[in-house]
């Protein structure tokens, strides 16, 4: 094989080489980059649970739901304090997410990783994911420590 056939069929076997990267390469990483499964305990009556389940899903989040009559066994299980309960309860990447807690929040957590046990937005405010309409005033979602102690995470304005 003379110089200029090497030279060549070197090109072509880097050429192979490059596309079979690419074409596999890029599945992958963006299977590597989809959000983990967001698990979903709620009432199978409740119709805001129902809409900040699509919110989740219109975010690109995979999501699992559990109709339960009752959460509050959940709740506990997660160690969700009563005064900050909501009417469904969440875990995503070990995290657990109470109430109507926005999507940017949860992909905010998920790539921040604080040490908290989760996010959670108290009651049901109006204006919130799934509580949309009129008389939307300001929410703030909260991070919830391992002992119960909250601080401010992301405040809303309608």
């Amino acid at each position: 094989m003379d110089n200029r056939a090497a030279a060549f069929q070197t090109a072509c076997m880097r050429r192979f080489v490059i596309l079979l990267v690419c074409t596999l390469g890029a599945p992958l990483a963006a299977a590597a980059a989809e959000p983990p499964t967001v698990e979903v305990w709620k009432s199978p009556t409740c119709g805001c649970c129902t809409v900040w389940v699509r919110h989740l899903e219109a975010a690109g989040f995979q999501v699992q739901v559990t109709n339960l009559v009752d959460v509050a066994p959940v709740k506990q299980r997660f160690a969700v304090p009563p005064e900050l309960a909501s009417c469904h309860t969440a875990r995503v990447a070990g995290y657990v997410v109470e109430g109507h807690v926005p999507a940017a929040d949860i992909v905010r957590l998920l790539r921040e990783q604080p040490r908290i046990r989760g996010l959670v937005v108290p009651g049901m405010p109006v204006g919130s994911p799934g509580m949309e309409g009129a008389g939307a005033r300001p929410y703030e979602v909260l991070a919830v420590d391992d002992a119960g102690a909250t601080t401010v995470f992301a405040t809303h304005e309608p």
